[in-house]
């Protein structure tokens, strides 16, 4: 209890320790937010809750670290797990996905949990359960007296992120497949008189979000370290975010992302790092409960 009072006096007493902890923040919850966006596509387009959605980014950042090994440039990795996880979710959707959509909401579930299941225990398999990251030879910022690091290799990460995300929402805005996309997530039924192929939209929905977290997860491997059975935290956050912001709202996701990111940031400094990944789960809850009091209050209105 002395320590966590001693690391939250320290915050008021340098005010400086705040920005430090922001920034880093602000760097991890941009891939945070990019993984979440994917999620949000699933989840609105097919009514699907990816409970794999974690594991697709460790996977993505398993297959940046291999090409690494193999004396790939990481930076090039990014795009190369892009398409590698692209395939995998495409599989994927024409294995199980596909057979879901139409079912309840413990069935989809089910079926998600199960391949959260598998890609773990084919990485424990493959690459062994200890922690693996990219050592990138990049400098590092200094600022404020050095108080304030700002490495190389994370802003490139955010970077890479902002890219990734403008092209998908400009793909969404401006693309036959993006407005096909947007469509069949109004209204399915609708789309389908129309004379769209909601089940090429929905292949390409799941293949993109899976896509999406494999270029997260190469950033990530770059910026933090990987592990099999560290997709649940992602997949936690991703929830979080996505619940928190509410489906379609872009702007909710990044802001949710960076909110989370610090948070995180602040609960590994007061309570330590072991700590951190609970106060995704902690947010988790906060949020859940918070959008139960809003239900019903909607229906004691409609009473």
């Amino acid at each position: 209890m002395d320590q966590i009072l001693s690391n939250f006096s320290l915050l008021l007493q340098f005010p400086i320790v705040n920005l430090k902890i922001i920034i880093d923040g602000i760097m991890i919850g941009a891939l945070f937010a990019l993984a979440a966006y994917g999620l949000a596509l699933v989840w609105g387009v097919m009514n699907v809750k990816n409970l794999a959605q974690g594991d697709f980014v460790i996977a993505g950042g398993y297959v940046a670290w291999w090409l690494s090994n193999q004396g790939l440039s990481p930076l090039m990795g990014v795009p190369i797990a892009f398409v590698v996880l692209w395939c995998i979710g495409w599989v994927i959707y024409k294995l199980v996905i596909c057979r879901v959509i139409e079912r309840d909401l413990f069935t989809s579930l089910l079926a998600t949990f199960g391949i959260a299941i598998i890609i773990a225990q084919v990485l424990n398999l493959l690459f062994g359960s200890d922690t693996q990251s990219i050592a990138l030879d990049y400098d590092t910022i200094y600022f404020a007296d050095g108080f304030i690091d700002i490495p190389i290799a994370k802003l490139l990460g955010v970077l890479m992120a902002a890219v990734l995300a403008t092209s998908v929402v400009l793909f969404m805005k401006f693309s036959r497949m993006g407005q096909a996309i947007r469509a069949t997530a109004q209204d399915s039924r609708a789309a389908r008189v129309l004379g769209i192929d909601t089940e090429k939209v929905y292949a390409f929905t799941f293949s993109l979000n899976s896509a999406i977290c494999g270029a997260a997860g190469a950033i990530v491997v770059m910026v933090w370290v990987i592990q099999p059975f560290y997709g649940i935290t992602h997949s936690i956050r991703a929830f979080v975010i996505v619940t928190a912001a509410g489906l379609g709202n872009l702007p909710g996701v990044i802001a949710a992302g960076l909110g989370i990111g610090a948070l995180e940031q602040y609960g590994s400094h007061i309570f330590g790092i072991g700590y951190q990944q609970a106060v995704a789960v902690l947010l988790l809850l906060i949020v859940l409960l918070v959008r139960l009091l809003q239900q019903r209050r909607v229906r004691q209105s409609l009473k």
